[in-house]
């Protein structure tokens, strides 16, 4: 059937077209089935139907469909009725408990790509993953073919070191400084990292307020090869790039299937020719892994699948009970980071950390005693010199300092409300705050820890304060902060237990 193009002016969620309802009998589609346009190029889309906001003979069609297909406004285009993709099966077949072939898992994948599954279905997938889980085998072909979507980067030098964290906890902004510390010692380590979606802050987040994190492959290269680091958004680049789609997918379905957590780890690392890989695995209550059981699991299957797609991994299980330093919140980590590479000794679990998996990736890569090695080149200044290197080469200032850095100006104190020990500290609220606040999007915002755990506080003193870009945002996330009350404190005594006997003798 032919119609005529008309432009849906909308930036929606999921591209769709919306065609009159007679047309679409005529067609035989019914809603959220597909049609395939043809005009310059072919393109297969979900289909809305309306008899009110579109007329018969037209067809609504976003502009950024009406680009990709090569269609004007008003313009005559082929509409034909498309059937559901074969992947559907496949995607049924996940969700009845069944391993799936690697030509299988391929059609699903290219499937999203190529938006030839709806939102729904895409999530079907990740829920069929949720529940029923892959074998290793799955996993790896999973893998490969979320490289094989986009494009891979090949290094002229070897070998190629990365480290990822699997986040959950606050405040870690040690990869600048692993990454720095690495490539002073005069290894490799090209990271890409992410941005937030849930959390206060992600690395690339706090990155940018120093420098740029929006590099291209090319620039990714040359960078790496030239100065040994780099600091780089991997969504600025085409690595993988189906699983930033479905990650898109599953955040408001609040699910993490550990099959696409572990795939979308390994394709971002082949994308880019890693040969060896150090994975942080940070354990504790609110975190991504609750328990030492778990998070050993995470490091088997992590490794395995590494030496099945042929790249050395090795695993560190690290503390996340708590903020990592003291800093939650792009400028607020960005400073104390910072400072870490200045040579400032506080906070210890920031240096702690950094130096830890630092020091494994040297040993990785040859250099023996790595934590007390990384602790060298960290104490000497040599990492601070190579940062600044990296900083300079990503268009930052190249004789930045940590007083660079511009935080909020719009402070809130939160205080004890009695005196005591912190016993606990919850993360998750603790994001929250900070969101409230501004973070991420909102670069000076984010909370300022003055206690952590296990340390004394009297009442009436600073537990933490909020930084915030205006006061509107300071007062939200105080309110909050009160009524979530994220630090627990107990005095020493826990309970008084009287002795029955003792009360009957009075």
């Amino acid at each position: 059937m032919r119609l005529k193009a008309k432009l849906f002016d909308v930036d929606a969620e999921e591209p769709r077209v919306i065609a009159h309802r007679e047309d679409c009998k005529e067609l035989g589609v019914k809603q959220m089935d597909r049609v395939r346009l043809d005009a310059r190029t072919s393109l297969t889309i979900v289909v809305s139907i309306s008899d009110t906001i579109v007329k018969k003979g037209e067809i609504l069609i976003p502009r950024a469909i009406m680009a990709k297909i090569g269609v004007a406004d008003k313009q005559m285009l082929e509409v034909v009725f498309s059937p559901k993709p074969e992947s559907v099966k496949s995607i049924r077949k996940k969700m009845d408990s069944q391993k799936l072939t690697r030509d299988e898992i391929n059609e699903i994948v290219f499937d999203i790509l190529e938006s030839k599954l709806s939102k729904i279905e895409v999530s079907a997938w990740l829920t069929a993953l949720y529940i029923n889980g892959m074998d290793t085998e799955e996993i790896a072909n999973f893998t490969q073919s979320m490289v094989n979507t986009g494009e891979k980067i090949i290094f002229d030098r070897t070998p190629v070191f990365d480290f990822h964290s699997l986040g959950g906890v606050p405040g870690n902004k040690i990869t600048p400084i692993v990454v720095s510390i690495v490539a002073a010692a005069g290894l490799m380590l090209p990271k890409t990292s992410s941005r937030a979606i849930s959390s206060a802050c992600g690395t690339s987040d706090f990155v940018e307020v120093f420098c740029d994190v929006e590099l291209d492959a090319a620039t990714l290269k040359r960078t790496a090869e030239a100065v040994g680091g780099v600091f780089a958004w991997g969504g600025s680049m085409n690595i993988a790039p189906v699983d930033d789609m479905v990650i898109d997918i599953e955040y408001p379905l609040g699910i993490n299937p550990r099959a696409q957590m572990l795939a979308s780890i390994l394709s971002k690392k082949m994308a880019i020719s890693a040969t060896h890989l150090l994975v942080d695995i940070p354990m504790g209550t609110g975190t991504k892994v609750t328990s030492l059981e778990q998070a050993r699991e995470y490091a088997r299957d992590l490794m395995e699948l590494g030496t099945r797609l042929g790249i050395r991994t090795e695993c560190a299980i690290t503390y996340g009970d708590q903020p990592v330093g003291n800093a939650i919140g792009p400028a607020l980590e960005a400073r104390e980071c910072i400072r870490i590479l200045e040579g400032h000794s506080h906070p210890a679990s920031v240096v702690e950390k950094a130096c830890d998996l630092a020091g494994m990736i040297l040993e990785m890569g040859g250099i023996p005693d790595g934590p007390a090695k990384a602790r060298e080149i960290l104490a000497s200044g040599q990492a601070f010199k190579k940062f600044r290197e990296i900083v300079e080469a990503q268009n930052g200032k190249k004789d930045i300092t940590s007083e660079d850095i511009v935080i909020g100006k719009y402070v809130a104190d939160v205080r004890a409300v009695r005196s005591g020990y912190v016993h606990s500290i919850n993360n998750k609220d603790l994001v929250a705050i900070a969101r409230t606040a501004g973070a991420p999007s909102d670069k000076g915002a984010g909370i300022l820890l003055y206690r952590k755990k296990g340390q004394r506080a009297e009442k009436g003193e600073i537990l933490f304060q909020i930084y915030a870009d205006n006061q509107a945002k300071a007062d939200r996330a105080k309110d909050m902060a009160i009524k979530l009350d994220p630090m627990d404190i107990e005095g020493m005594l826990i309970k008084k237990v009287p002795n029955p006997s003792a009360l009957k003798s009075i």
